[in-house]
């Protein structure tokens, strides 16, 4: 693995409001030598983002301060990632079909592995609401060779999930996608964005708690092709002000809350995913194939619940 702090070309102001980036904001490459990053998740109280590398099976966490350092390998095709608010990491696992819960006191959860008897396709991503809720992406790409182990897929359909607070009760949303991707909530959380990344759009749900679906509707369409090699909607995650960062061709998409396409961020390699962090949730953290990126906004990233009041 290489780590440096060596910056690409910088994005053109003319493509991104300057409300959104400074003039002279830069994407700045942290490290690579990895296979396709994954699933970023900022530690508020270590400082650290921990990512995944799908393709390389392996968790890895990041810092100013100690640079790049192995977590855990193999780590199932670990993917998506997020915590709750007592900081329990809850992670998708691409190889093993299910939802896990890793507790801050070292046990080990299962949180979904099947639905109505049958295995789960593979868990992708992962969003948690403050009222305790989880809604996660069940794609069939971790049943494909690459990235994940050829087997057999015992569902029908590709579906979102929630699982219910409290209770933990698993309740499929929609099954209706082509594959279903990233997932990210309104900075009021009434809103559940989700990417369908085959037919390049993205969806907008409001749920209730119990799991009906109040509104499903097309928020975003016709974000590049589909076609995963030039960059397709995969990750994706909000900022302070409801604009919904997404990647895409060439780099990130941008969207204002009603659905317009507002600027794209330049980024060298095809994005994977990415998330808000740093002391102040200024430092937009990518991963992008075989490389870490940062880039620092002139907005903050949607306080997640596991996220300071003031930080």
């Amino acid at each position: 693995m290489t780590t440096t702090s060596s910056t690409s070309s910088s994005p053109s102001p003319a493509l991104v409001p300057a409300g959104l980036l400074d003039a002279d904001a830069t994407v700045e490459h942290l490290c690579d030598g990895f296979l396709f990053t994954e699933g970023p998740v900022w530690n508020p109280l270590e400082q650290r983002l921990y990512f995944h590398d799908l393709m390389g099976d392996a968790r890895w966490r990041w810092s100013d301060a100690a640079g790049l350092e192995l977590v855990a390998q193999p780590s199932g095709k670990g993917n998506g990632m997020t915590y709750e608010q007592d900081m329990t990491l809850v992670i998708c696992q691409h190889n093993l079909s299910r939802l896990l819960a890793y507790r801050p006191d070292g046990h080990v959860d299962v949180l979904a592995s099947h639905w109505e008897g049958r295995e789960l396709n593979s868990p992708n991503d992962v969003v948690a609401h403050s009222d305790g809720r989880l809604f996660f992406s069940d794609p069939s790409y971790g049943r494909l060779a690459e990235p994940g182990i050829e087997r057999d897929q015992d569902l029908d359909f590709q579906g979102l999930y929630m699982l219910t607070a409290g209770t933990r009760e698993l309740r499929l949303l929609r099954g209706d996608f082509g594959q279903p991707n990233g997932v990210c909530l309104s900075p009021d959380e009434s809103v559940l964005y989700v990417n369908d990344t085959p037919r390049a759009r993205i969806r907008a749900l409001r749920v209730s708690t119990d799991g009906e679906v109040l509104e499903d509707r097309v928020f975003a369409d016709e974000i590049g092709d589909g076609s995963i090699e030039i960059g397709a909607v995969d990750g994706m995650k909000c900022d302070e002000h409801g604009n919904v960062w997404v990647s895409g061709p060439g780099g990130l998409w941008v969207f204002d809350p009603d659905g317009q396409r507002i600027g794209v961020v330049s980024v060298p390699e095809v994005v994977g995913n990415l998330a808000w962090g740093g002391a102040d949730r200024t430092e937009l953290f990518i991963c992008a194939t075989s490389s870490l990126y940062r880039l620092r906004t002139a907005v903050r990233g949607r306080r997640e619940p596991f996220m300071p009041v003031n930080g």
